[in-house]
């Protein structure tokens, strides 16, 4: 099951309420993991989603807490439940395929979203709070993911991030050609940014983050200059464009600090490209002159640009996924029963020795070779019934019915209600 919302169910003002920082998904992932429903659980955060990838025993207990969690944690309230999807069964697994091939991206085709997912499912192993069945779903999530990059051109015309910010940027100065670029916070995307935007003109860049050190080794990388975090206003004051990428959880650049860089600055535009989740400066600071500020939800409408060409690879991708998705539903399925065919085998032989035994006490004494044979056609009856019922079970194609049979099985055959799926089996 998936729960979570994203750029496409919500906008960047909701997107951030429900942000999970990288210092409280441990905590997250380890409460979730004992909440009611709830067997397995990964935490994917970024810019664009939250989404909870669950692996439960039930899905409306498994729901229930989420909910709980949410209202506990981030306040939640029942009127935003509308921004949340919640995915089932071979729905919940095309979508973790769509987001891992980056098909659910806000830019189509982007390579950060891999790293992403990664980077979530190794956190999640760490806590302890995924096994078996989630890792083998994220395990060839990236393998599909690695498949439609293989085979499609879904990332040759990827429009990114940069891309984006560089024709805003554009709209409002004309030409990059000397302009001075601000950098605030030193992660991946700062990077990107920075050096796209001086790979179209700008002259200089200059970073400024909490840790100095990380501030002095991205400038390095972009051949610029690194400033102190405490000095941030005043090199605003000399650029042209600024890019904020931090991951402070409350906003570093309010309305009237904004105002007082502004009126200093003798008429010139200044375009700020808000990337961080959540957002660093006050959205308010787009209604004063001269600034022209952009957050997600602008570069998100940039980013249609090129959208046909990327569109058309995006089809073939999604018939990769959709197939993938579909094939490793019928394995999940299979494997689900693996319990109940190994108990309905050692119930069959323990069938098959007391009649043997009952026999031989009526009609014995039999030879050696005699009793052989008969053990032997036994043995046969009991494989025959056995792989028969094995094979009806596992190519059921639909979940509630299989779910059907099996209970019947166990009932004719006086079956022990099997342990979790999986269990000692390979995916």
């Amino acid at each position: 099951m998936v729960i979570g919302l994203n750029h496409r169910t919500a906008p960047v003002a909701v997107r951030e309420r429900f942000w999970i920082s990288e210092n409280r998904r441990l905590d997250a992932l380890l409460q979730l993991a004992r909440a009611e429903g709830v067997e397995e659980v990964v935490v994917l955060a970024t810019c664009n989603r939250t989404e909870f990838l669950l692996w439960a025993n039930d899905a409306s207990l498994a729901a229930n807490s989420v909910l709980r969690f949410l209202s506990a944690e981030y306040g939640l309230k029942l009127c935003e439940w509308k921004h949340f999807y919640r995915l089932l069964d071979e729905k919940a697994l095309l979508h973790i395929f769509q987001v891992a091939s980056s098909l659910d991206s806000m830019v189509l085709g982007e390579p950060q979203i891999v790293s992403q997912v990664k980077g979530a499912w190794q956190q999640a192993q760490k806590a302890g709070s995924t096994d078996r069945f989630l890792d083998a779903v994220l395990q060839k999530a990236l393998t599909v993911s690695k498949r439609v990059r293989n085979e499609t051109a879904i990332g040759n015309s990827a429009v990114s991030v940069p891309y984006a910010a560089v024709e805003l940027a554009r709209q409002v100065l004309g030409t990059l050609e000397n302009k001075r670029v601000l950098v605030l916070g030193a992660g991946k995307m700062s990077e990107l940014s920075a050096r796209y935007l001086v790979n179209h003109g700008a002259s200089s860049v200059c970073v400024i983050n909490r840790t100095y050190e990380h501030a002095q080794e991205l400038a390095t990388l972009l051949g610029g200059t690194a400033g102190a975090f405490e000095e941030r206003w005043q090199h605003m004051s000399h650029a042209d464009i600024v890019i904020s990428s931090t991951s402070c959880p409350h906003t570093i650049l309010s309305r009237d600090e904004a105002a007082l860089i502004m009126r200093d600055r003798v008429e010139r535009p200044l375009v700020v490209v808000d990337i961080a989740l959540p957002r660093d400066i006050d959205p308010t600071v787009r209604e004063l002159p001269g600034v022209f500020l952009y957050d997600l939800d602008d570069l998100e409408k940039v980013v249609q640009h090129n959208a046909g060409e990327r569109e058309a690879a995006a089809l073939d991708a999604q018939k990769i996924v959709e197939q993938e998705a579909h094939g490793f539903r019928r394995k999940l399925l299979a494997e689900r029963v693996v319990p109940t065919i190994v108990a309905l085998r050692s119930r069959l032989d323990e069938i098959c020795r007391q009649e043997l035994e009952s026999f031989r006490e009526e009609a014995g004494p039999f030879s050696r070779d005699e009793d052989a044979l008969l053990a032997d056609v036994a043995g046969r009856i009991t494989r025959k019934i056995a792989g028969s019922l094995a094979r009806e079970l596992k190519e059921l194609p639909e979940k509630t019915e299989q779910e059907k049979m099996v209970i019947a099985v166990q009932r004719l055959f006086h079956l022990e209600t099997p342990e979790k799926a999986l269990a000692g089996a390979n995916i």
